[in-house]
């Protein structure tokens, strides 16, 4: 094999960071002038996240083949170049199914199949199918070592250094070194004993990444060394930061690249990291400050929203201004009388994607506002067939107006269960009832054409893009026309002219909806357009 392995896994709590970890290392490799992808193994069993609730594991991130995948690949894919597949993303539900597949079909001959060989083989061949024409695969293990769903991906990864080499595979274990006041001292022993699981698996870690809220002391590099059988240089600090972003330079300033690449035996270019000092200086020292809310039902969890919260970030990177974040939960928008007192200090409002009927009409109201009040207003996916529902409701007087997924016998389904769409492969795909749930959406990338002028061409300054979906219901065409007699501008058309995937205002500073989530395509080196032109409004709006 050509390629080199990293694998990263986590100990003591969740939460750690190893996502980061993980996509901050694929970008100091990247700075050195590798290639890199990257494969995350969840150990749940759910074949993918997609009907999971967002409260049980977060955002759910969708990649441009339409796979719906764990948040982390989108931290992957923000830090890095790389574009992600649902080659990159493997649960235990996927090894599992792949494996009874097999049986059922007779490929094991007969055989007993067990987790070893059975299982470990099946996850060491999905990272083997990852390797090609990369010089580094970087393997997060998701949970924490101890786990006992956890335990055939750690299994997997100690037989796959036997079979690619030692000298190329290399363990990185991301721990915590927590400060306790009352103490007044940084205290080791979690990371010790997590290192002691770890090892007693049968896996010594090569880097140990020690999560604190501060530079690590020589003498306390030392005595982890020491206890964890680790070179002292091996022992990082992965310290708090302001934002994120800084991750990389930490580490690099840390020397985590350096002892990466000297311990893997790879040549590389000198590190550059100038982007990624510009992209810190973009994210800290803004002269501006935006309030944009975001109207929702699951803002308890903001890990909900997570590339959401990215590219509105990266919004304000691109117009010199940090976000303040006001998260309501729409819920209490629908008994609170005065929705004007939950929203007046937002400069800009965004009513993101969803599911279910929980606090629709709260979100409806929210929509209200920012039409009547011109203030900006973006509306993503479900976002924006509510955009389209208030409307029609209250501009085109369609009474009663609703979208199919909420209320069936509706009069005016101006958003509706579109029963027949053509695939990622422009083949004809028919929704039925009973098609499992997890297979009905329209997901994955899909190409628009904008027209001109409007808020959507002024935004792109191009007519054809691609963005990425994850929905079921779609613009009820039929209301097409009465809602542009009215003001409501399809500025956003699938190429064949069935599909609405934009729309905005006329007499509006700032009001658009679109279809997909262009958040997933957000990277703070190049902020998502609508982002960018959805802040600059905002920031035009309060001065």
């Amino acid at each position: 094999m050509r390629s080199k392995f990293i694998f990263v896994t986590g100990g003591v709590i969740s939460s750690l960071g190893k996502g980061l970890a993980a996509a901050s290392i694929g970008a100091l490799m990247e700075c050195r002038g590798l290639k890199v992808t990257f494969l995350k193994f969840d150990p749940y069993i759910n074949v993918d996240p997609g009907t999971m609730n967002p409260f049980q594991h977060g955002e759910v991130y969708v990649t441009d083949d339409g796979a719906e995948t764990d948040l982390d690949l989108g931290h992957y894919e923000r830090y890095t170049h790389v574009t992600l597949s649902k080659a990159n993303n493997c649960t235990t539900g996927k090894i599992y199914n792949s494996v009874i597949t097999k049986e059922r079909r007779g490929d094991y001959l007969g055989g007993t199949v067990q987790v070893i060989p059975h299982i470990t083989e099946e996850i060491m061949s999905n990272i083997r199918n990852v390797a090609d024409g990369v010089d580094i695969v970087i393997t997060e293990i998701g949970g924490t070592v101890g786990d006992i769903e956890s335990l055939p991906f750690l299994e997997a990864i100690r037989q796959f250094k036997l079979e690619a080499g030692k000298e190329n595979v290399l363990y990185i274990h991301v721990t915590l070194v927590p400060y306790i006041p009352t103490a007044g001292e940084l205290k080791t022993k979690p990371t010790q004993h997590s290192v002691k699981e770890l090892r007693s698996i049968g896996i010594q870690p090569d880097i140990i990444l020690c999560r604190t809220d501060r530079f690590l002391p020589k003498e306390v590099k030392a005595k982890i060394a020491l206890f964890c059988n680790v070179d002292v240089d091996a022992v990082i600090t992965a310290k708090d930061v302001e934002s994120i972003y800084e991750v990389p330079v930490v580490f690099h300033k840390e020397g985590l690249d350096e002892k990466i690449v000297d311990r893997l035996n790879i040549w590389t270019k000198t590190p550059d990291l100038s982007e990624w000092e510009k992209i810190i200086a973009s994210a800290t020292l803004p002269k501006k400050t935006t309030t944009i809310a975001i109207v929702g039902k699951y803002v308890d969890l903001t890990e909900s929203y997570k590339s959401l919260n990215e590219a509105i970030t990266h919004g304000g990177m691109a117009n010199d201004s940090r976000i303040e974040l006001l998260f309501v939960d729409s819920e209490t928008l629908e008994t609170d009388s005065d929705v004007i007192e939950r929203l007046k200090t937002a400069n800009g409002i965004i009513v993101p994607g969803g599911f279910g009927n929980r606090g629709i009409e709260g979100k409806i109201r929210a929509i209200r506002y920012a039409r009547e009040n011109n203030i900006p207003f973006l509306g993503i996916c479900l976002g924006m067939q509510l955009a389209v529902i208030e409307f029609a409701r209250h501009v085109a007087g369609l009474e009663g107006a609703h979208s199919e997924e909420f209320d069936p016998k509706t009069p005016h389904p101006v958003i509706y269960w579109m029963s027949t769409w053509r695939d990622q492969e422009d083949n004809l795909q028919k929704r039925e009832g009973e098609t499992p749930m997890g297979g009905t959406m329209r997901l994955g990338a899909y190409p628009c054409n904008i027209s001109k002028p409007g808020i959507a061409w002024d935004a792109y300054q191009t007519e054809n893009i691609h963005e990425r979906h994850r929905h079921r219901y779609e613009f009820n065409n039929k209301y097409l026309d009465v809602l542009k007699e009215k003001g409501l501008i399809p500025s956003g058309m699938s190429p064949d002219g069935d599909l609405v995937e934009i729309v905005e205002l006329k007499n509006h500073p700032w009001f658009l909806g679109c279809q997909f989530h262009p958040e997933f395509k957000s990277v703070p080196r190049a902020p998502h357009p609508l982002f960018v032109a959805f802040i600059q409004a905002s920031i035009a709006g309060s001065e």
